[in-house]
């Protein structure tokens, strides 16, 4: 289906809720997409009303000078992004009821509860539920990761910034992976380094990374995150 015409409400509403959990139209980083979906929209979403459609719009307002070299297909429309099909209930009491996914699964294992069947068969069908929930309980779950994009700030146009990079990939912290990096022109000939790195929610703390970095403080003003995504 796609997006809807971003003139209206409708559509703004459908590009806040794609960009809710993620940072980009299309993939992990800024492509044709976005800039299709940038220019469809006659200025910034209302903040107060779509916080990450406007926190978006901004973050790609920092490309603008690299549009025409970001990867993709220019000559797609923005409508062919988004969305595939879209699902609305009008009144939410008519919503059918969710079913479980598991429970569902698990019974159809095991059989049906179905009140005809004898004592033994239904209690062996309970015996083996429960063995194999607790085999699903014992299983390990993969841990949880965040992609971050981070923009390091240097003092001024004479900071070293091949310096201050190789600082900052010296950082070694148990579930965290540097990425991609680049320049990106500021003003007055100063650039900032824009580095992607990849994180184990439960292992690495963004704050404490932000601070280890800022402690470079020959090279380093300030670093802020421009964009996060869970993986």
């Amino acid at each position: 289906m796609g997006f809807a015409d971003f003139l209206t409400d409708a559509g703004v509403s459908m590009l806040e809720t794609w960009v809710t959990t993620r940072s980009y139209i299309s993939g992990y980083g800024p492509s044709q997409a976005d800039v299709a979906s940038f220019k469809a929209l006659p200025g910034p979403p209302k903040v107060e009303k779509y916080p990450h459609a406007w926190r978006w719009y901004k973050h790609l307002a920092s490309y603008q000078s690299e549009f025409s070299s970001l990867p993709g297909d220019p000559s797609k429309a923005y409508t062919t992004y988004g969305p595939e099909k879209t699902e609305e209930t009008l009144n939410p009491k008519d919503a059918p009821k969710a079913i479980d996914a598991d429970e569902e699964e698990d019974d159809d294992l095991f059989g049906s509860d179905d009140e005809s069947e004898d004592e033994d068969a239904k209690k062996k069908r309970e015996e083996n539920l429960a063995a194999y929930k607790k085999k699903k309980e014992g299983k390990t779950k993969p841990a949880a990761k965040s992609i971050v994009t981070m923009d390091v700030k240097p003092w001024d146009d004479e900071t070293d910034m091949k310096e201050l990079e190789q600082n900052l990939r010296a950082i070694e912290i148990d579930g965290l992976t540097w990425g991609a990096s680049k320049l990106v022109p500021l003003a007055f000939g100063i650039k900032k380094l824009q580095v992607n790195l990849v994180v184990e929610d439960e292992k690495v703390s963004i704050d404490d990374l932000q601070q280890q970095i800022e402690s470079d403080e020959d090279h380093v003003q300030s670093t802020d995150v421009a964009a996060m995504q869970k993986l």
